[in-house]
């Protein structure tokens, strides 16, 4: 097995069974062409289950379309990630898009439903997670790993299986309480078949990713200890300063000094920053030092039209050539950003700070008709260039090997910043100041854009989280942090759907669950009832 795990994994083994599911209720199981019982009997078979349940994050089925996990919609545009980037992104200031696919206009307009395509696409591919750890979790728990004769060696290996599983569970239930609150609740202890799983709320489904998060943390590999693509120690302490930064926002109460703690036990592990910004997101990232957690991508194994392919060729177009992205394939003429965050840089074009990735040649920076895509800039982040300027795997060019930095040094020691400004018992002002200024010699490649400790605050964060993070997924869970994703005193180009800005209901900081499954289990109620 070579580091590149997921990627070496997901055709393999167990992962020959074919996974689908009807997503019309949430207590649905994985089918299995062959049984639970074979596939658990044999040991060998494990590390590929596992591989899937990793890879769900990825792709959308066993190859590029036509054999779909989930039916009813289009593969691509439903994909895990892809879903969840349209939410966190195309609601925000950091990204518009130039095609308006069933509803997403009213993603980026704010005017969503409880009808929304792009909402049930991410609900579903949260809740078809949760059933297969479920499952896998299910199926490995001491009993029947006992009853099976898998003693050893392959049972501490087992063991540490289900850890992983557990964490990637708790990954979806948090990516549920951030962006829907309170949600259907479903663990392995609940039966499958025909109920209705009870609501959690908000407060209690945030002690619970907490708990369990707290007690697989000794049962995971060491931080840096494992292969790449799996979760360690160090992705579960980023997970939880994740939540503890938000615990405010999700439960009313402040755990500053708990975001501080884990950051810092994140920082001690010995993560150093990569000294080129860009190898970050290029197709060997997978060597780039600083990545916690990625989600993993393949040209030739983990193919989709989701994920981090709609990433790269998603702002392709124009001028553009997508032969310098190591594409073949041409551009989908799709994402740009708003002036809001191109204002944010000294410069346009990355000679002063290397992370304002920008295409400009032909494109206005003022977004005047978001259907229009020389309106607005394309950030040129995402490559499938490596770092020695060769194209990607794929020999037809149309799908990249980059992977997805879930979880990276950088965002953890802006959290660390950030929780020192919100409480200042929480850490080291110092030190807080040490990691910003980190960021900003490798961004300017010298100390010239380096702030004083008077420059260090709250407001100056968030546009620095913007500057160092703008589209990986963060923008509109930092906004909702800092009082700005609603507000009619912090607007952008377009946002509320008109070309000035406007400020939107705050039951926006919540999606609601769909109509469909408020219909199907009389459990549920929306979190606001502006959506009902």
């Amino acid at each position: 097995m070579t580091i590149r795990f997921i990627k070496n994994s997901f055709l393999a083994g167990a992962l020959a069974l074919s996974f689908t599911a009807c997503v019309d209720d949430l207590d649905r199981q994985p089918f299995y062409d062959q049984t639970s019982n074979t596939v658990y009997a044999d040991f060998a078979n494990y590390k590929g289950v596992l591989a899937k349940l990793y890879a769900g994050y990825a792709v959308t089925g066993q190859s590029v379309d036509g054999t779909a996990d989930l039916s009813g919609f289009d593969e691509g545009k439903s994909s895990y990630l892809r879903a969840y980037w349209t939410l966190q992104e195309l609601t925000t200031d950091e990204a518009v898009i130039g095609w308006n696919d069933g509803t997403l206009f009213d993603i980026h307009d704010m005017d969503w439903t409880v009808q929304d395509d792009y909402v049930r696409f991410m609900y579903d591919r949260i809740y078809y997670q949760i059933a297969l750890t479920n499952e896998f979790i299910r199926e490995t728990a001491d009993g029947k790993l006992s009853g099976r004769g898998i003693t050893g060696t392959n049972l501490d290996e087992a063991k540490l299986f289900r850890a992983e599983a557990r964490f990637l569970r708790a990954l979806s239930y948090w990516h549920a309480l951030d962006l829907f609150g309170s949600v259907p609740f479903v663990t392995e202890d609940d039966g499958v078949g025909a109920y209705f799983p009870e609501q959690i709320s908000r407060e209690n489904l945030f002690a619970y990713v907490e708990s369990e998060l707290l007690a697989i943390e000794p049962e995971l590999s060491a931080a840096r200890g494992t292969e790449y693509g799996r979760a360690d120690k160090a992705a579960a302490w980023t997970l939880l300063a994740r939540l503890y930064i938000n615990s405010e926002v999700y439960t009313g109460k402040k755990r500053y000094t708990d975001a501080a703690s884990y950051a810092g036990k994140v920082i001690a592990a010995g993560y150093t920053l990569e000294d080129d910004y860009s190898r970050l997101f290029m197709a060997d990232n997978n060597t780039a030092r600083g990545i916690i957690f990625p989600i993993s991508f393949d040209g030739v194994r983990t193919k989709t039209w989701g994920g981090i392919t709609y990433l790269v060729l998603g702002p392709i177009g124009g001028s553009m050539s997508s032969a310098n992205f190591g594409m073949k394939v041409s551009g989908w003429s799709g994402q740009r950003t708003t002036q809001t965050i191109v204002d944010l840089f000294p410069d346009a074009d990355g000679t002063v700070d290397e992370r304002a990735m920008f295409y400009t040649d032909g494109q206005s920076k003022e977004v005047n008709d978001i259907t229009v895509f020389t309106d607005g800039y394309p950030i040129t982040k995402y490559s499938n260039l490596t770092s020695a300027g060769a194209a990607g795997s794929d020999p037809a060019g149309n799908f990249p090997d980059t992977d997805f930095p879930m979880f990276r040094i950088e965002d953890v020691y802006l959290m660390y910043a950030e929780a020192v400004l919100r409480d200042g018992a929480a850490g080291d002002r110092a030190t807080a100041l040490g990691y910003v200024n980190a960021l900003r010699t490798r961004a300017y490649n010298n100390a010239s854009g380096n702030i004083s400790d008077a420059g260090l605050t709250l407001d100056f964060i968030l546009d620095e989280r913007a500057r160092e993070l703008s589209w990986e997924a963060y923008r509109r869970t930092d906004l909702i942090r800092f009082g700005k994703f609603t507000s009619s005193s912090y607007v952008w180009p377009w946002k509320g759907g008109v070309k000035d800005g406007k400020g939107v209901g705050s039951y926006r900081t919540v999606f609601p669950i769909p109509a469909s499954d408020i219909a199907a289990n009389p459990n549920l109620k929306q979190l606001f009832s502006e959506y009902n």
